[in-house]
Parts: C-alpha cells; sequence; structure tokens
C-alpha cells in the first residue's frame, strides 16, 4: 500500500485513501470493512467501525514490528540438591517478572492478537549486562533482591537468566481489529476516536496518543501506545464534568472535545509526564444559541463548525493559553473539519464534497479561501470531482481567488507565469501544479468586468448551474458590495481565466462520486501535497471580508500600541543566545537577541529586548520592556554561561527568562548592556547609596537594591517583586553594610573585604579597580561502614559501599546529596581549579592521623578517635579554586572570619568611630577598632574573651551585642560603650524551648533569632532598663536567615515560597506591618527568589514622613498565617 495523506469516509462506511505517490483516490483492499469515523496520525490510521469495534492500520515500513517477550528464570542454591528451583517461600516466584513481582512461567505468555506471530522459540540470553558471558546466562548474587552480577562467588545463594522470545506484527498495510481489554473493563461503544500528542516530544520518533469517546459521553484514553506495541494495551477513562459528543487532539498538547450541549471541553496540563492532563476548562460555542456539532484542533488552531454549517476559527490558542482569546467566523458552509499537517485544513462541505483550506500560514493561521479536492480515481484516469448540488455542467468565469484555488495558478506577475486552461478538459486540483497543462488567459478587458469575490461564486454572480454554491457566501457577497460601490479592481487587478465545462466521470459503479462524510489527514509526505498550493497569489482584499476587516483592525490596535516610534529607535545590539524554553520539552534552544533603544520627548531613553525564537516551523518572539526588569542574575544552569532575566511578573510566577551565552565574555557584555540601559531608564548613576540593601547570591555574585521612602512606608508599601536589584562587581559569601556608606564582606575562604566604593560621586569603571583573587574551598566528604573481622577474612573491615540505609558513600557535607570527587565542579564556570583533591585534617572535632572521624551510626556527632561502638566512619577531601576580578573591595587581613555585624544607626547619627563585632573561623569573638567613615578598614583587631566558641554575632542600637554559640546557647555583652568596647562580662540567655538557635540579627530596640529548624523568633520584653528581654515568641517558619534594619525593620531569607514547591530555596521576603506598637509585623511579602543567600538592610534608615497610623486593609495575606505563638518565659539573667 503506497504512503497516503488523506483518509476519507463516504456514507456507505467505504475508506479511501489518497496517495501522494500515484495522485489517486483508493478503496482499502478489504470490501467487508465499514467505517464510521478515522482518525489518522504518523505512520499509522484509526478507525471505528459499524460493528463498535476499534481498527488500527499501520503503514508498511522495512523495518519489521518486533516485541521482545522476556521472563526470568530464579533458582537458589541448597546443600543437597545445589541450584534447584524449589525456592524459599518468601522469594520470588520460579518464573518472574525483573522484579520477582509478577509470575511468568513460559506457558503463559500468548499473542495480544491475530495481528502477531511468534517469530521462534524461547531461547537463553546468553549475555550478561551486555557482554556475552560463559555462564550459560546465569547471573548470581547473595540473595533476591541483589545486585546481580555473571562471577559466581562463594556466597552465590541465588542465581537467575533471561529467556527471551520475539513476536512480529503482520498486519502492515492492512485494517486490523484492536482485541478488547482483557481482564480489564472495556469501554461501551466509542463514538468517536482521536489520536494526536506525537509533536509533545523533540523526539522524532514519538508515538501518538489515542482518545475516544463512548455513546454515553466518556472520555477514554489509551494505554501503552509504542513503537513496538502499535495497539495499545488497555482503555482508562478519564473523568468528565459533562457528556462528550466529539473530541480532537493535536499533534501537540492540545484536546478540545464537543459537549453534548453544544460548548466545548479544553483539556489542560497536557504534557509527556501526564498524558491525560489535569483538568477541564469549559468554553462557550461560538454562537449564543447555535450549538457547535464539530471541533477540530492543530499545534496552535482550533476549528469549530456549528450547527449552521459555519466554520469559525479560535485565535490565541497555543501551550500557554490553550483556550484561546475569541472566535472569528470564517467563510463556508461545512459539516466537518480536520487540521493537519502545519495546521493544514480539510473540510467536508454540506455537499458532501472534499474541500481544502487554502493560505494558511503562520502569520496567517485563518487562510484566504476554500477550494474543491479533486483527484483521479484508482488505476484509472478518471477524475472524482467536487460534488455540485444537481450534478450539472458549470460554465462561467473565476475570479483570481476562486480559480487559483481551484488550479493553484497565480497572476502575471508572479514568479511562475501565467497558467492556461484547456477547454473541455479537466485538470484535478492534485495536478494543478504540473507544468505540463497550459491556461489560457482572458484579455484585461473581461477581467475588467467580472466581479472580483475572492473565493467561490455565488448563485446570483454564476447563474444557476454553481457546482460549489455554499462556500464562503459572505466573502463573494462582501466582494459584490464592493464592486457595486465603485472599487476598482485594475490596481490589484487579478487575472481571470475561463474554466471549461466538467465532464462526467462514470467510475464509481452505482454513484458518480463519492458522498463523503469523514475526512483525516495522515501526516504523511504531507509537504509534497501541501505545496502544491502555496503559490504567491495575489488575492484580492475582500476575501473573507468580515474576517480580514477584523484583522486589519487588531493589526491597527498591535501598531498603536507598541511603545516605541521606529523613526527614534535604534538597534543598541543584536547577538545569538541560548534560551531555557520554559515549557515542556523543557531545554536549550538557539535563539536570536537584539535590544532596541528609542529616546522619549523628554530626551529619556527606553528599550524594549527582543527574544526571537522558532516554534514548530513558526517565528515567535518574546519581549521584555527594560524598565520592567528587577534582576538580572548570573545563574549555574548545566554549565552554561547562563543569566535570568527577572520581571515584577515572571517573579510572582517563579520563573525567569534563562538565557545562556557561548562564553563567559559574551555573558558579561550582555549583562553590563543590560544592566545600563535598565539604570539608565531608572535614572540610577554611580555606586551604590548608603541606604542601600545589599544581598548576595549562592553562588557569591553581589546585589544591591536603591530604597526609596516606600519601602518602609506603613501605608502604599513597594512590593517586594518590583524591586529593582542591580549587580556590584565581587563574588562573596555574605555583606553587612550600615547607613554611614561602611560595608564589610566575607570571602568564601573567610578573608575580610571593605567596600572601597565612593558613595555618591560618579562611577568608576571597572578597569580602574585593582585585580582580586578570591579563593574557594569545594568539599566532598567520603562514607564507610564498619562490619567485624570475624564474619570472613574476605571482607574488608569498612564496606566500601555500605548498607542499602546508609547514606551515599561520598556526598555533600549534609550526607544527603551524592558527591563524587569526579562530578563535583567549582561553584560557577568563572572558577577554575588551582589543587588537587586532599583530605581535611581541619575538621571540628578533630581526626585520626588518616584524617577519619567515627561516630556510632548516621546521622551523630563524629569524633576523631574510634572506639569499639564505632561502625560508621567519614572523612572530608577538599579542592581549592579561585577566580580572579576587579571590584571596589579591599582586603583586610590577616584573621578569617566567619561571621560580622556593623552597628546600625540612622542617616543623621555622627560617630567617629563605628563598633564592627566579627567572629573568626575558629568561633572567636573579635572587636574591630579605629573604625570610621575615612578609614573603613579600621586599624586592629582586639579579642574579646570567651568560654566557648561562638557561631553568630550582632550588634543594634545603642552598642546591644548579641551572640549565639556553637551549641546553641544565646548570650547578651553587657556594658558595651564608645569609651568601652569591648564591654565587660556575658549574660546567658535561655534559649526557645527544645529549640537550637543558629543566627540572630538586632535593631534599634528589637532582636530576631533562627534556629535549626527555620523557625523564626522574636525576644519579648526588650527595654532600656532591661535589654535581655523576658521570652522568645514563635514567628514563622521556612526561614534560613534574618535581617534586621536600624528602624527594626524585618527581611528573611525564605526557604521556600508558598505555593510553589520546585522554586529553589533563597527568597528574599518583607515584613509588612512593623510599627512601634506591633513590632512582630503582621504577614510577608515575597520579592525574588530561588538561590539568594544573604541579606543585609542595616543601612536602610531612610523613614517615610510621619502619618497617622492607618489600620491595615482586610484581607488575605500574601502568605500563610503562622503557627499559633509559643513563648516561654525567662527567670533572671546570669552572669558569665
Amino acid at each position: 500500500m503506497p504512503i497516503t495523506l488523506l483518509w476519507a469516509v463516504d456514507v456507505y462506511g467505504r475508506v479511501y485513501s489518497l496517495s501522494t505517490v500515484g495522485l489517486r483516490w483508493e478503496r482499502a483492499d478489504d470490501t467487508l470493512l465499514e467505517l464510521k469515523r478515522v482518525t489518522a496520525g504518523k505512520g499509522r490510521c484509526w478507525g471505528i467501525g459499524c460493528d463498535h469495534h476499534v481498527y488500527l492500520n499501520m503503514m508498511p515500513s522495512e523495518t519489521p514490528i518486533r516485541y521482545r517477550e522476556e521472563t526470568y528464570e530464579n533458582q537458589r542454591w541448597n546443600p543437597v540438591d545445589g541450584f534447584t528451583d524449589t525456592l524459599l517461600p518468601t522469594d520470588r516466584w520460579p518464573w518472574s517478572d525483573v522484579t520477582g513481582m509478577t509470575p511468568q512461567p513460559l506457558h503463559s505468555f500468548q499473542l495480544p492478537s491475530r495481528s502477531w506471530e511468534w517469530e521462534g522459540d524461547w531461547y537463553v540470553d546468553q549475555s550478561c549486562g551486555g557482554e556475552p558471558s560463559q555462564t550459560g546466562g546465569w547471573e548470581y548474587a547473595v540473595d533476591f533482591p541483589a545486585n546481580f552480577s555473571p562471577d559466581k562467588k562463594w556466597n552465590s545463594c541465588v542465581r537467575r537468566r533471561r529467556w527471551i522470545r520475539y513476536r512480529r506484527y503482520t498486519a502492515q498495510g492492512t485494517w486490523a481489529k484492536i482485541p478488547l481489554d482483557n481482564p480489564k473493563k472495556p469501554p461501551l461503544p466509542l463514538s468517536d476516536i482521536s489520536c494526536g500528542g506525537w509533536e509533545m516530544s523533540d523526539q522524532s520518533g514519538r508515538y501518538p496518543y489515542l482518545w475516544g469517546v463512548s455513546q454515553q459521553g466518556q472520555v477514554w484514553f489509551r494505554e501503552g501506545i509504542h513503537p513496538r506495541v502499535p495497539e495499545g494495551s488497555s482503555w482508562e477513562e478519564v473523568e468528565v464534568p459533562k457528556e462528550v459528543a466529539q473530541l480532537s487532539a493535536g499533534p501537540g498538547d492540545l484536546l478540545w472535545a464537543l459537549l453534548w450541549d453544544g460548548n466545548l471541553l479544553v483539556r489542560t496540563g497536557l504534557s509527556l509526564d501526564s498524558p491525560t492532563g489535569s483538568s477541564w476548562e469549559e468554553v462557550e460555542s461560538p454562537g449564543k444559541e447555535i450549538e457547535a456539532i464539530h471541533v477540530s484542533v492543530g499545534v496552535s488552531v482550533v476549528w469549530v463548525v456549528t450547527k449552521d454549517y459555519k466554520v469559525w476559527f479560535r485565535r490565541g490558542v497555543n501551550s500557554h493559553n490553550p483556550c484561546g482569546s475569541g472566535w472569528i467566523s470564517i467563510g463556508g458552509e461545512m459539516m466537518m473539519a480536520d487540521v493537519g499537517l502545519n495546521d493544514q485544513v480539510w473540510a467536508v462541505g454540506e455537499d458532501h464534497g472534499l474541500y481544502f483550506r487554502i493560505g494558511v500560514t503562520t502569520s496567517e493561521p485563518s487562510g484566504n479561501g476554500w477550494i474543491p479536492v479533486s483527484a483521479q480515481w484508482g488505476n484509472s484516469k478518471e477524475v472524482v470531482h467536487p460534488r455540485s448540488a444537481d450534478e450539472c455542467e458549470f460554465s462561467g468565469q473565476l475570479t483570481e481567488a476562486s480559480k487559483g484555488s481551484l488550479l493553484s495558478c497565480t497572476d502575471s506577475d508572479s514568479e511562475l507565469g501565467a497558467p492556461n486552461w484547456q477547454n473541455g478538459t479537466d485538470t484535478p486540483v492534485l495536478e494543478a501544479a504540473a507544468p505540463s497543462p497550459s491556461i489560457t488567459e482572458i484579455p484585461q478587458e473581461e477581467a475588467e468586468e467580472l466581479s472580483p469575490a475572492p473565493i467561490l461564486l455565488t448563485p446570483e454572480a454564476a447563474g444557476n448551474n454553481v457546482p460549489w454554491m455554499n462556500v464562503d457566501l459572505e466573502g463573494a457577497e462582501a466582494a459584490r458590495s464592493g464592486q457595486a460601490a465603485g472599487t476598482s479592481s485594475t490596481d490589484k487587478a487579478a487575472a481571470t481565466y475561463a474554466l471549461g465545462a466538467l465532464e462526467t466521470s462514470q467510475g464509481f459503479g452505482e454513484e458518480d462520486s463519492p458522498v463523503w462524510t469523514w475526512i483525516s489527514d495522515g501526516y504523511l509526505c504531507g509537504c509534497i501535497f501541501v505545496s502544491m498550493f502555496d503559490f504567491s497569489l495575489s488575492l484580492t482584499p475582500v476575501q473573507s471580508a468580515a474576517w480580514s476587516k477584523q484583522q486589519q483592525q487588531e493589526h491597527r490596535e498591535e501598531i498603536n500600541k507598541k511603545p516605541l516610534e521606529r523613526s527614534n529607535s535604534v538597534w543598541v545590539r543584536k547577538g545569538a543566545l541560548r534560551w531555557w524554553r520554559d515549557w515542556k520539552p523543557q531545554r536549550w534552544v538557539d535563539v536570536g537577541v537584539a535590544l532596541e533603544q528609542s529616546t522619549k520627548c523628554d530626551g529619556r531613553k527606553d528599550s524594549i529586548f527582543f527574544v526571537y525564537y522558532t516554534h514548530y516551523d513558526e517565528k515567535r518572539y518574546l519581549q521584555v520592556f527594560i524598565n520592567e526588569v528587577t534582576a538580572l542574575v548570573p545563574v549555574l544552569r548545566d554549565c552554561h554561561h547562563a543569566f535570568a532575566v527577572y520581571t515584577a511578573q515572571r517573579t510572582k510566577q517563579r520563573w525567569p527568562l534563562v538565557l545562556a551565552a557561548q562564553t563567559e565574555t559574551d555573558m558579561n557584555d550582555w549583562l553590563c548592556l543590560l544592566s545600563d540601559c535598565c539604570c539608565e531608564c531608572r535614572g540610577i548613576t554611580g555606586p551604590p547609596s548608603r541606604q542601600a540593601l545589599w544581598s548576595t547570591t549562592s553562588k557569591g555574585d553581589i546585589m544591591v537594591h536603591e530604597p526609596s521612602f516606600s519601602l518602609e512606608s506603613p501605608v502604599n508599601t513597594m512590593p517586594c517583586d518590583v524591586m529593582f536589584w542591580r549587580q556590584v562587581p565581587g563574588h562573596l559569601r555574605c555583606v553587612e553594610s550600615n547607613s554611614l556608606g561602611l560595608v564589610w564582606g566575607i570571602g568564601w575562604d573567610g578573608t575580610a573585604w571593605v567596600y572601597s566604593g565612593r558613595h555618591g560621586q560618579e562611577p568608576a569603571s571597572v578597569g580602574t579597580f585593582p585585580p582580586l583573587t578570591l579563593f574557594n574551598q569545594v568539599f566532598a566528604v567520603e562514607f564507610h561502614h564498619f562490619l567485624p573481622d570475624c564474619l570472613t577474612e574476605t571482607f574488608l573491615a569498612h564496606l566500601s559501599r555500605g548498607l542499602p540505609t546508609d547514606r551515599p558513600m561520598w556526598s555533600d557535607e549534609s550526607g544527603l546529596k551524592e558527591c563524587t570527587k569526579g562530578n563535583t565542579h567549582p561553584p560557577s564556570p568563572q572558577w577554575s581549579w588551582v589543587s588537587e583533591w586532599a583530605v581535611d585534617y581541619n575538621v571540628p572535632g578533630g581526626t585520626d592521623k588518616e584524617a577519619w572521624q567515627y561516630a556510632a551510626d548516621f546521622p551523630v556527632t563524629f569524633h576523631g578517635h574510634k572506639t569499639m561502638k564505632d561502625f560508621v566512619r567519614r572523612r572530608r577531601w577538599t579542592r581549592k579554586c579561585k577566580i580572579t576580578l576587579r571590584g571596589p573591595w579591599l582586603q583586610v587581613p590577616p584573621i578569617p572570619l566567619s561571621d560580622i555585624s556593623l552597628m546600625p544607626c540612622l542617616a543623621q547619627s555622627k560617630m567617629e568611630q563605628v563598633p564592627v563585632w566579627a567572629l573568626s573561623d575558629k568561633g572567636d569573638v573579635l572587636c574591630r577598632l579605629g573604625v570610621s567613615p575615612q578609614n573603613p578598614a579600621g586599624s586592629s583587631w582586639l579579642h574579646v574573651g570567651t568560654d566557648q566558641p561562638f557561631k553568630s554575632i550582632s550588634i543594634g542600637g545603642a552598642n546591644q551585642v548579641w551572640a549565639i554559640a556553637k551549641d546553641g546557647a544565646v548570650f547578651y555583652r553587657g556594658s558595651v560603650s564608645p569609651q568601652n568596647p569591648a564591654g565587660e562580662c556575658w549574660y546567658h540567655i535561655p534559649s526557645p524551648p527544645r529549640q537550637t538557635l543558629r543566627q540572630l540579627s538586632v535593631g534599634r530596640t528589637s532582636v530576631f533569632a533562627v534556629d535549626d529548624n527555620s523557625n523564626l523568633w522574636y525576644r519579648q520584653g526588650l527595654t532600656p532598663s532591661y535589654p535581655q528581654g523576658s521570652a522568645w515568641e514563635l514567628i514563622s517558619n521556612t526561614v534560613t536567615k534574618v535581617s534586621v534594619g536600624p528602624l527594626d525593620q524585618v527581611w528573611i531569607i525564605a526557604d521556600g515560597v508558598p505555593g510553589f514547591p520546585a522554586e529553589p530555596p533563597g527568597a528574599v521576603c518583607h515584613r509588612l506591618g512593623v510599627g512601634p506598637l506591633q513590632p512582630k509585623g503582621q504577614f510577608w511579602d515575597y520579592g525574588i527568589g530561588g538561590g539568594w543567600e544573604h541579606i543585609s538592610v542595616r543601612g536602610n534608615s531612610a523613614e517615610a514622613p510621619r502619618a497617622p497610623h492607618p489600620l491595615l486593609p482586610a484581607g488575605p495575606p500574601r502568605s500563610p498565617l503562622p503557627p499559633r505563638p509559643l513563648t516561654q518565659v525567662n527567670g533572671n539573667a546570669v552572669g558569665v
């Protein structure tokens, strides 16, 4: 059977196929086959028979369809008989699948249908793991289940081998009946089927999905369809809110269903992971009082036929918006339509003839007009004509659009020249593209007198003998109205041709031509057929007049909405990047990018960033207004030089625009260009101000936000998702600041850095900054499990593979993520290795001489010496990497730091020396002397005595110093003053009940802390006379870092965002409702996130103008309500 393009069914249930090889209609070989409907896909066609069975016709191919059946023979060793199939009661079956859960004896395998046959008998697979084996196919293991290997060992107590048998599908090229499900309950008799979904993946050999509708209105999905199992395995019912009459599945992720009441349903959530989708959305019929009777969808189009046989097109349909935006009326009276390759449209008219929609392109998906389909029948030279109303001759003249549709010809200005029509000869549409027939052109004088109707003629224009009198009457009527109004067609002057009488064909026996009821595009070699209609026709603008008028109006609205005037626009830069496509299947796509800049009337510049891509051969683009960009952040994605573009809307959706460059230089160039445009359109110049908010990402990038009075205003507070963050050169782990312009940071290796930028002055070029070399250490932890030596001499004391319940043998420091030395990379492509892997002896808790630490089990505290109760051990490996860049930072030697805090103050404050407290990497408390705005690095460190190492420290207003020890104990430093910067003694503060604090931040009058379980606590009862407070109160959870500013404002880094479980940890959040009467605030405002590590708001002391404190507006908060507060009363402070 030749490759076919079209499948069609007539009223008698006979199936015909239109071949792209012979360009002729052929009837199915099975003359007894009667089908009601067919649906064609890639390489196959499904049909519903009059016996309510489903039939499948697979296209013949050189590659046979073979399926491999396999089963495993399992045996266990015993001392008497050796290996035997007598297994233990707890073992798997003697013959089973690979998992051992399902019994599969050889005699249980049956052919699924008569369309299959066995190729041979069962045989043993002589390979193990894909390599030849000399063990007769046996694989050995200690027990079930375990890792099998071909090596037989002394403790190999079980073995298995695989038996294989192939079966071949023999029904290619014929219609085969699909067997009913057994033992599952089959669906009730089906009334409609539709296949699609093969373009949901980028894989070229993707198989289609099959959907069905039962006579009771149920929707069914065919499971198990596979290239080696074309029939599928079973039917699965998909719940629907109402009874369905018909459905249509597109080649992508579109699925529309027609309800019994005439409305439509759209299936959402279709993807490779969820082929049946997630939910339904209802769409009203195009006509308010006229029900829809048929729907057909393609890649990004939806066509509907209503009860009055009107055709409608749904605009705005795509993967992001499967429901579309509105209906457009299309000329023509059709019974059904089918969308094929490249969204080309075929239809069955009210006269039961076949029609094709011409002019369908990516830019004009609704096309220009209908043409009848005529082709030769069988092996004869006779032609199957479109059916006419009275089967009589027609002689007359067609305008350019109609004769171009029928004959596929062009005007005199076309590159193909003007084809001719031979009087008295009927040339099929499929052969019209061939150069052999000659077409005679009517003189121009006669053409001017003809009606310029763009599609097919109406009875008034062509007389009483019109074979296609019901096609696009609206367009023709609009054309006649235009001519009556004096519209001249000489300028657009379509060439006009004469059409000879159509000869009657008698090649069908009982009737002159088939009476079609159904058509389906087979998606095979469709370009051969469609290209025959793809000519440069100079069509008149009155084609489908109502639709054209609406399209022109929408086009004018689009032009009016464009924010830039082309005369004032200049292309700043064009280039090529890669874009991470944010819908399934997600992958990197090569795109073109361009930055367009314009100058407004007031001299300010505005820009738009375009991303051009191709989707299903359709050119599309994304646009981002630069004044809407909120952040440009380098990201690590598949080792690409990538960066993310955030806007307020994309921040709310938690889906930034991710782009990647080929080289690091290209990425930095684009980042600098886009960042400069963002700052320019916002009027931001120079280095960060003294009030700026500082933050760092998990990669070490330093981000800065310039606050406004509305950021901390009690009314009309600026939302976090509209905050603009810009990058400052450098790579640091954390940054702290205050409102006097002092900024300190800590590198990944603990090195202290101080910001040397000139606040409020003209920006300095990055090239003028001194080169900085930053170092970082990457860790990988090796774990071993201990087994007693007495078990066997061949067992090593520490089993390198561990137990099934153990953590990975190579992991990160948490032990939860597998991390070997081979797959561990630097933090980003900008970093480079400077050393090899080496064991790390500087581990808390100490190590033995081989750097091992020991413990009883995972996870407990490890120690550096082995005892009799220790059964696990670990050691840490380290490797150093570095990055060299230029930035406004000066190194502060020589002590490595783990935490630092600068005292916050108001903007009008003046201090000769600014208190700076820090912790060394060993936990020692340090106080920096001589720090001032004129000398931000200070002069020397002063050691403050403690009886244990500390892990977090913070200094607030009025020299309040709080700290957390490594065991979680909280301390307050008393008597700290400008005259006594180190204070006198530590006061112990009880921690929250059953919680261990890890980080805290002190503001002007409030203290917040975070525990190991990511809970946020507030210290109650702070007064000038009792600065230690009285109790802890739980505020919120999922918090990793907290920063309290000089106005007692509270900002955090959240571990996650509600409603977005896939969002990476690290989101910037602002506590709203904070005030003198409500220091704890009320709810959270979530901002930019996904990879933020640290934030400091301790420099923002810009207070909004005082106003009466209003009540907060009622309504649901932007974050979930916190749990019921827990309080813990504190006793008297204890001096240490």
